[in-house]
């Protein structure tokens, strides 16, 4: 597949499919997902905005509704999910942009949701930050993992 050739359809077609599965995977997966270490697997997608850009912002809305469909916080879910979505995305794109190592891609996945949703977080549940940060960081660690292996996975296939 060559990434230059895709036309505004694709890319749209593309970025449904996307978050047609971040939900999918967030609802058969909110049994843990939302728990003390949340283990959040559909963030692995993340990384798929190493090799389509354009996934960024839908990435942040598939965040953002799946917040709104399952989240227990409300507006705090829903803004502070889109944000940290399209943070991550975004970070995960900058390191495909400045050809950084593709183990790089764990990072942002594991401690943009990590540290950004535990400044909400701790403050609704009345958490400490450190404590609450730790936990969502340790529930990130696979989704960072597996989100680097997708990469690798697909990227000698798209041009």
């Amino acid at each position: 597949m060559n990434l230059k050739q895709l036309t505004k359809t694709q890319k749209l077609t593309i970025s449904a499919m996307v978050l047609a599965c971040y939900i999918v995977i967030m609802y058969l997966t909110q049994g843990f997902a939302f728990g003390a270490y949340q283990i959040r697997n559909a963030t692995a997608i993340y990384s798929l905005a190493y090799l389509f850009p354009f996934l960024v912002v839908p990435l942040g809305l598939s965040n953002l509704l799946s917040n709104a469909l399952m989240g227990g916080f409300g507006l705090y879910d829903i803004v502070g999910g889109g944000l940290v979505g399209v943070t991550t995305a975004g970070l995960v794109y900058l390191i495909r942009r400045y050809k950084l190592n593709q183990w790089l891609i764990a990072l942002p996945i594991i401690f943009v949701p990590g540290l950004g949703v535990s400044t909400y977080l701790s403050y609704l549940l009345g958490i400490p930050y450190p404590a609450m940060a730790l936990s969502l960081c340790i529930g990130q660690i696979i989704p960072g993992f597996v989100g680097v292996l997708l990469v690798k996975a697909l990227d000698k296939r798209i041009i």
